[in-house]
C-alpha cells in the first residue's frame, strides 16, 4: 500500500493533535566531500509514505500522531538559513512535542542544539552524538560552521558543558580532535571496536549510568556511524562501523529509558544511495524512535 501523505495513516496537519512534530532541514553546504544530503528529508518522507505504521516487534502506531511541519526553505544566505532553522526549532521544541529533524549535512545540527538549549535554559543537558568522526574540530575548510565542528559549537553554549557530551561509533580523528579530546578526558568516547567487542548492553549500562541525574538529551545522529555495507549512501564512509541492528537497538533503548527529547538524523544522501538502503535505515531508526515515543508515553 501507498500513501497518499508522508507517514501515512499516522500523519496529523495540526501540532496540537501530534506526538511527534518533524522537520526537514535540506541543507548540504558544508560537506567535506560529496553532497546530496540536502535530497534526505523528501526521500525520507517519499519511503515514508510505504512503510506501515508498525514497530518490528509488531507495535501497532496506528494511535500515534506525527505532525510534519515540512522543510525549511534553502536561501543562499547561509546565516539566515540557520537563524531560521534556529527560529522554527524554537517553536517545535518549546511546543512539548518530541521532535525529529531530518538533515541535511551535520552542520544542520548546530542551530538545532542551540534551539535545545534556549528553550530547555536551566535544565542539564547531554547530547549523545552517533558518528564515525567527532566532528569536533574549531574551523575546518576555513568555517567554523562546516560539518566537522558541530559538537565544537555546541560546547561554546553556556548550557553545554564537555561531560555532558557522549560519542559513540568513532573511527576516525584529526590530530585537532585527538588534542582536544586530551584536554578534555570528561568527554565520554565509545568507539566502534568498543561496541563491537563489549556489546550494546555495555552501551547502554554507560549512558544510562552517565546520565541518571541528566534532565533533557538531544540524540544526533550521523548515518556513518554505520559501516558502509549498511549505509553506503553517505559523504563520508568508513569501514568498521556498527551494524542497522546495533543501532535501532541502541537508539530505541536510548529513547525510551533516558529523558530524551530530539533526534537528528543527518548525511544520508540518496544520490549516493543504492536501492535507498541508507534511506531504509535511517526510516526504520525512525519508526523504532516512534515505537519507544509511544511506548513512554502509554505506561
Amino acid at each position: 500500500m501507498k500513501y497518499r501523505l508522508p507517514w501515512g495513516e499516522i500523519y496529523t496537519d495540526q501540532l496540537e493533535n501530534a506526538d511527534i512534530a518533524i522537520l526537514g532541514v535540506p541543507f548540504d553546504s558544508a560537506v567535506s566531500n560529496k553532497k546530496g544530503a540536502a535530497e534526505a528529508p523528501d526521500r525520507i518522507r517519499e519511503l515514508s509514505r510505504i512503510l506501515p505504521a508498525v514497530t518490528e516487534e509488531g507495535l501497532l502506531l496506528k494511535n500515534l500522531k506525527v505532525y510534519d511541519h515540512e522543510n525549511v526553505e534553502i536561501t543562499l544566505d547561509w546565516e539566515k538559513y540557520f537563524r531560521k532553522v534556529e527560529e522554527t526549532a524554537i517553536e517545535l521544541i518549546g511546543s512539548g512535542k518530541f521532535c525529529i529533524f531530518i538533515g541535511g549535512d551535520h552542520a544542520v545540527t548546530i542551530p538545532l542544539e542551540t534551539a535545545f538549549t534556549k528553550v530547555h535554559k536551566g535544565e542539564k543537558i547531554g547530547i549523545i552524538h552517533f558518528d564515525s568522526h567527532p566532528d569536533i574540530i574549531d574551523t575546518y575548510d576555513g568555517h567554523p560552521w562546516s560539518h566537522a565542528c558541530t559538537q565544537r559549537r555546541a560546547l561554546e553554549l553556556d548550557a553545554m558543558k564537555p561531560e555532558g557530551l557522549t560519542f559513540i561509533g568513532l573511527r576516525s580523528f584529526m590530530e585537532e580532535e585527538l588534542e582536544y579530546f586530551e584536554k578534555h578526558p570528561e568527554i565520554k568516547i565509545i568507539n566502534a571496536r568498543e561496541v563491537y567487542r563489549k556489546g550494546i548492553d555495555y552501551v547502554l549500562e554507560t549512558v544510562k549510568e552517565k546520565y541518571k541525574d541528566y534532565t533533557k538529551i538531544y540524540i544526533t545522529l550521523d548515518i556513518d556511524v554505520l559501516d558502509p555495507a549498511f549505509a553506503p549512501g553517505t559523504g563520508t564512509p568508513e569501514a568498521g562501523g556498527l551494524s542497522t541492528r546495533e543501532l535501532m537497538e541502541l537508539v530505541r533503548e536510548m529513547v525510551l529509558t533516558l529523558p530524551v527529547e530530539v533526534v537528528d538524523i543527518v548525511e544520508v544522501s540518496p544520490p549516493l544511495d543504492t536501492s535507498d538502503i541508507t534511506s531504509w535505515a535511517a526510516l526504520k531508526v525512525i519508526y523504532e524512535v516512534f515505537g519507544a515515543v509511544y511506548r513512554k508515553r502509554n505506561k
